[in-house]
């Protein structure tokens, strides 16, 4: 029905005959002669449809709206002087309009199509009508580029492309499960998969070797900017490898997903232990396109005339006492917005924050007074003071200081008088060595899941135990991670021992992994990308609901078809369910 798209056309093409289709962005009377911008998946182009070059299409010109679907037949002509558009990729050029059909009728639209100040609420009912957007458009154009070449890169290297089952058996994997009540099997329940990861394993029992995945995933878990319910992930698993193997095969295939969305990264990509990015960043996932490192100050604080931060330092196994200088702030901020950073930390379990400011003639504050001049000097020269700059500092218990800490580095680095972050970075970094085991409640928990390859089970800490697990992080969040996986059944075992899994609950929540692994299990592993999470930061957009199609809301519900909704009684008859009635309040 056409012959070229709206911005396909240029300088290039002037004199030719072209037949355009779209939608009415808008449309402007001037003097009788009707001005149209014509808007495809591309962009704009204006229609000009003048009475002197054709009568019967300036009629139906008269009748056009916005967002009426048309087809415009008519010739290319450059623009007059003075009347280019620079603001348009077809700026130069018009259509003179000879035969114009208005395909179809719109009603009156909610908003402006490419309104940016549109609230979310409305956007989402009328999903489609934003997806009209050119700017949309772009987003999921790159998406499916990245998929492409994700799929063309993991073939070349010999993965094979399997798809596993939607309808699964519930098993722990850290969030709840979304249930599926089954109509022949009364009383029992399918669960949607968090991942495909036991199907992966059973893969390379199989001897599929290298296997690949972009596969939907399940989770019933709270919502935020870069969570959905349901979600997509690039899953890979490979057999015979360790952890540099699968390190390679990840970074292979990020290089050349941003290669197919015109951006060149440079791997191998930057390394850090858990335990490294935790003490100097106070997180798992740094944002590393900013320098703020925290500093030990627990040795210097020791030796202080206060006995709150001398009581603290005397148990530097459990406790810390954490500094963090920021360039500048002494000349940026005033007293009043750095005793407001206080506020902002004991939101997260600090009783406190202090500073020191370095002046001219010295470091200077309220707590200088309990330290000599000798830790004084020691504090400037372990922080790297100079004039103008501040020095915060954290103390208390191990893991809400590096929590608290940590979130500050980021909320000064985001603050509007700092500048410190370069939105065009992409700051890749491999988190490695995650601990095995996290201990909550007096209870042993697997940090990953408990098929996860530990480095060694010789510890008498559990806490103390490392996995050989890795994440990739990129401008602060965690596009993904993998592990090499347990392989061997005395080793499963003594995991299981360790998180309190007794055999026959293993083997109820496991049994056909662990009863699989019996027959000559490779060694294998693996890593899952957020496929989501990773458009979300190519395109710079703040929210992964901006790079789904279709996504629900941060309450798990879709405004555009009223999903979740109720069922008649048949259907909740044939699954043998019957609701319970809500009591009112």
């Amino acid at each position: 029905m056409r012959t070229h798209y709206c911005t396909d056309l240029n300088e290039t093409n002037v004199g030719e005959d072209v037949v355009l289709t779209g939608w009415a962005n808008n449309y402007r009377d001037h003097g009788g002669i009707i001005f149209i911008d014509l808007r495809d998946k591309t962009g704009l182009i204006q229609l000009t449809c003048d009475p002197e070059d054709s009568k019967e299409a300036h009629a139906v010109a008269n009748d056009v709206r916005d967002e009426y679907v048309l087809i415009a037949k008519g010739k290319v002509r450059l623009r007059g002087e003075g009347l280019t558009n620079p603001r348009l990729k077809t700026g130069a050029i018009e259509i003179i309009v000879n035969e114009l059909i208005i395909e179809n009728k719109s009603a009156p639209v909610p908003f402006v199509i490419g309104d940016k100040n549109v609230g979310e609420e409305t956007r989402l009912k009328y999903r489609y009508l934003e997806l009209r957007d050119p700017d949309m458009f772009e987003v999921f154009r790159l998406r499916s580029k990245a998929a492409i070449a994700a799929r063309n890169i993991l073939d070349k290297n010999g993965f094979l492309e399997v798809e596993t089952p939607i309808l699964t058996k519930s098993t722990p994997e850290g969030a709840r499960d979304y249930l599926v009540p089954s109509r022949v099997h009364n009383g029992e329940f399918y669960a949607l998969p968090q991942s495909p990861q036991l199907f992966k394993q059973l893969l390379m029992v199989g001897g599929f070797d290298r296997y690949f995945q972009i596969a939907k995933c399940f989770r019933d878990e709270d919502l935020r900017a870069d969570r959905q319910p349901e979600f997509t992930q690039i899953d890979v698993e490979m057999s015979f490898c360790n952890q540099e193997d699968v390190i390679k095969v990840a970074e292979d295939l990020l290089t050349a997903m941003f290669k197919a969305c015109n951006i060149d990264i440079k791997p191998p990509f930057n390394r850090m232990t858990h335990n490294d990015a935790m003490e100097f960043y106070g997180s798992d996932k740094p944002d590393l396109r900013y320098d703020l490192k925290m500093v030990d100050v627990i040795d210097i604080f020791e030796r202080c005339d206060n006995e709150i931060f001398t009581n603290i330092a005397k148990a530097p196994h459990i406790n810390r006492i954490k500094a963090l200088k920021v360039p500048g702030a002494d000349l940026i901020f005033s007293k009043r917005e750095m005793k407001s950073f206080e506020e902002y930390v004991r939101k997260f379990g600090a009783h406190g924050l202090g500073y020191f400011q370095m002046k001219e003639d010295g470091l200077k504050g309220p707590l200088t007074k309990f330290f000599s001049d000798e830790d004084i000097a020691l504090i400037i020269e372990r922080t790297e003071l100079e004039v103008g700059d501040v020095v915060f500092f954290g103390a208390g218990e191990k893991k809400v200081v590096l929590d608290y800490m940590g979130r500050f580095r980021n909320f000064i680095a985001e603050h509007e008088k700092m500048n410190l972050i370069d939105e065009n970075a992409f700051a890749f970094v491999w988190v490695v060595d995650f601990p095995m085991f996290e201990v909550e409640d007096g209870k042993v928990k697997a940090l990953h899941h408990p098929f996860t390859m530990p480095k060694s089970l010789d510890k008498d800490n559990v806490e103390e135990i490392e996995s050989i697990a890795y994440d990739i992080v990129l401008n602060g969040t965690e596009l993904g991670g993998g592990s090499i996986r347990i392989h061997k059944e005395a080793i499963q075992e003594e995991v299981f021992k360790l998180l309190g899994i007794e055999a026959e609950e293993a083997q109820e929540k496991f049994g056909f992994l662990l009863d699989a692994l019996k027959f000559g299990a490779p060694p294998h592993g693996g890593f899952a990308i957020g496929f989501d999470r990773l458009i979300m930061l190519i395109t710079k957009k703040s929210s992964i609901r901006d790079v789904i199609a279709f996504p629900k809301t941060q309450k798990a519900s879709c405004i555009l078809t009223k999903a979740p909704s109720q069922v008649d009684n048949t259907q909740l008859r044939d699954l043998h369910i019957r609701l319970r009635e809500q009591i009112k309040s």
